[in-house]
């Protein structure tokens, strides 16, 4: 039999039922926006940029900016996919059920949280005090170890661990103890239970395989 919810997870519940397929347009299209309009400043960094564009030296940035746009619908609902499914076998492998669509359904709620980092990146170069270079802003990476350490301190492999260990996926592995919490009804130290080792144990698995392969 399934336990009640928690006052918590109903509270929970209520706040995200709305329709997921309109917030997942516009959740895409926030994306895209803000990453526009940052390519957009990255562009007007380069010197003598209209130059460059004109003669068509900057065709390749523009091809994989494109992609990158297209691809961007894809890349979230495979993303989604997976993080639903590390949820949803590690919780059975703990004995705990919860609902594979639910968890899927909160994993595009979730993913709100990784927004703020790129519209930080495009408030803070859109006026800059000075002269930036266009890898300035690209590798901008608020928040993180990275950005605490500076790129500058640290061997180039450790740049992508360090912009990944950032305040943003701590906030995101939180907000999956209470939506965990919601869909299994489970407590929350059980829910943070499955959080560390559906989350953030494959997380740091990864980083440290991203290490050791680094050539």
């Amino acid at each position: 039999m399934a336990k009640p919810a928690s006052p918590l997870a109903q509270r929970i519940n209520e706040a995200i039922d709305f329709d997921k397929r309109i917030f997942f347009l516009v959740l895409l299209f926030t994306f895209l926006l803000i990453r526009y309009f940052t390519n957009a400043l990255i562009l007007e960094s380069i010197p003598d940029s209209d130059r460059l564009d004109g003669q068509g030296d900057l065709l390749f940035f523009h091809i994989f900016n494109t992609l990158n746009y297209l691809w961007t619908p894809f890349a979230l609902l495979w993303k989604f996919t997976v993080i639903a499914f590390l949820f949803w076998s590690i919780g059975l492998m703990v004995g705990f059920k919860a609902n594979f669509k639910d968890l899927w359904k909160f994993a595009l709620v979730a993913e709100i949280v990784f927004i703020f980092p790129e519209l930080l990146r495009l408030l803070v170069y859109m006026n800059p005090s000075g002269i930036v270079s266009y890898l300035e802003i690209q590798n901008f990476e608020p928040l993180s170890l990275l950005w605490v350490i500076g790129p500058d301190h640290v061997a180039e492999k450790y740049h992508y661990p360090l912009y990944v260990l950032n305040i943003f996926e701590i906030i995101y592995g939180v907000l999956w103890v209470l939506g965990y919490h919601a869909i299994s009804r489970r407590t929350l130290e059980e829910s943070t239970l499955v959080v560390l080792f559906a989350y953030f144990l494959p997380l740091l698995i990864w980083l440290g395989f991203y290490i050791g392969a680094y050539r």
